[in-house]
C-alpha cells in the first residue's frame, strides 16, 4: 500500500525534511549507483516517455491519453502501444493488457485507463514490454511513466510538472517529493508540460531552449454529474485533495469526502461506512474513474465515476514534437 503524498513536501522546509536529510542521501547515492550500473537497449521503433521528476499523482496518465490521441489523430503511427510498469497490479509481464479478463489487480489501474485508448502491454523490464510490441506490431511505443527507468532507451521524453505543486521543496525523497537531482530530472526532458496554473513559478527554474507546454485538467460538460443531489466523494490518489476540488469545482453539493492512500485496493468492508454515510444524507457515492477501477464489482451499482481528460492549450505544439520524432 502506497501512502498519501506527505504535506510537508510541499511546504517550507522545516523539521521533518531536515531530519529526513540523512534518508535522502542515502537515496540519492542508491540512485547513482543504479544509474551507472544501467545500459539501456535500444528499441525498434520510436520510444517516446511521459514521465515527472516528483513522486505522487502529477497527471502523466491523462497527460499519455492526450498525446495517444494527438497521434492517431495525426495518423502519426500506424499501431503505436502504451508501456507501462502495470503499477499497484501483480503481472510482472512483458503481457498485453486484456480488458476482457484483467482486472486493476492484475495490471493496475492506470493499464486499464490506457487500453481502452490504444493496445497496451504491461511489463516491469520496459525493453522486454518493447520487444513484445515488435512482435504484436507495434511500430512506436508512448510509456506512461519510466522517466528514472534504465532499461530502455527514449528517443524523447516529455516531462509533466503540476503546476499546483511543482517541485514542492526541491528536496530528494523521503524528505521531499523529488525522485532524482532537479538539475538531472530536468536535463532529461526534451520537452515539459505544465498542468493547470503554475502557482509557483516553475517554468522559472526550467532549461532554456526546452518547449514548454500547457495543459488543464477538464470535465466533459456532457459527464458532469447531475447538481440537484448530494455527493460524498472518496478518492485514493498520491494526492486526494485535488479530486476534491475537482468536485468542488464543479459546484457539486458535497456532503464529505474521504482521502485513501494512492493505488489503494478496496474492500466492500471498508467501503460500507461509505455507503451508510451516503445514506444517511440522501447522497450518492463519487470517485474517480482510476478509483472505480479498484472497487469490488459488487459494490460498483452504488458509486459513480467522473472522467476528466488533459486538453492542450497549443495542441499544434504538441503535434509538432511528436511528429519530429515520429517522422
Amino acid at each position: 500500500m502506497i501512502p498519501r503524498t506527505p504535506e510537508f513536501w510541499y511546504q517550507k522546509r522545516g523539521p521533518a525534511a531536515l531530519a529526513l536529510s540523512p534518508l535522502a542521501a542515502l537515496y540519492h547515492l542508491g540512485h547513482k549507483i543504479h544509474q551507472s550500473a544501467a545500459s539501456p537497449k535500444k528499441a525498434p521503433f520510436p520510444v517516446i516517455c511521459v514521465g515527472n521528476i516528483t513522486a505522487g499523482g502529477s497527471g502523466k496518465t491523462p497527460t499519455a491519453l492526450a498525446l495517444m490521441e494527438l497521434i492517431k489523430a495525426h495518423k502519426l503511427a500506424l499501431k503505436p502501444h502504451f508501456l507501462t510498469r502495470g503499477y499497484g497490479g501483480s503481472e510482472a509481464g512483458p503481457a498485453p493488457v486484456d480488458l476482457k479478463k484483467h482486472t486493476a489487480r492484475h495490471v493496475g489501474d492506470e493499464s486499464l485507463l490506457l487500453a481502452r485508448a490504444a493496445p497496451t502491454l504491461v511489463s516491469v523490464d520496459r525493453y522486454q514490454g518493447a520487444l513484445l510490441g515488435a512482435e504484436k506490431g507495434a511500430d512506436m511505443i508512448l510509456m506512461d511513466d519510466g522517466l528514472q527507468n534504465t532499461d530502455i532507451i527514449k528517443d524523447f521524453s516529455f516531462v509533466v510538472i503540476d503546476g499546483a505543486t511543482g517541485f514542492g521543496n526541491r528536496l530528494i525523497i523521503p524528505a521531499g517529493p523529488l525522485r532524482q537531482p532537479l538539475s538531472e530530472g530536468l536535463s532529461r526532458a526534451g520537452a515539459f508540460i505544465i498542468i493547470g496554473q503554475d502557482r509557483h513559478n516553475a517554468s522559472a527554474l526550467l532549461p532554456s531552449g526546452k518547449p514548454v507546454l500547457h495543459a488543464q485538467i477538464t470535465v466533459d460538460p456532457e459527464k458532469i454529474p447531475a447538481k440537484d443531489i448530494p455527493y460524498i466523494g472518496f478518492a485514493g490518489l498520491g494526492r486526494p485533495e485535488k479530486f476534491k476540488a475537482t468536485l468542488e469545482s464543479l459546484d457539486l453539493d458535497l456532503r464529505g469526502f474521504h482521502a485513501f492512500p494512492d493505488h489503494h485496493p478496496y474492500t466492500a468492508e471498508e467501503l460500507q461506512p461509505l455507503w451508510h454515510e451516503a445514506q444517511k444524507e440522501g447522497a450518492q457515492l463519487i470517485t474517480t474513474e482510476k478509483d472505480f477501477l479498484r472497487l469490488p464489482e459488487t459494490f460498483k451499482p452504488y458509486v459513480t465515476s467522473l472522467p476528466v481528460s488533459l486538453k492542450f492549450e497549443d495542441p499544434n505544439t504538441a503535434v509538432s514534437i511528436l511528429s519530429g520524432v515520429l517522422k
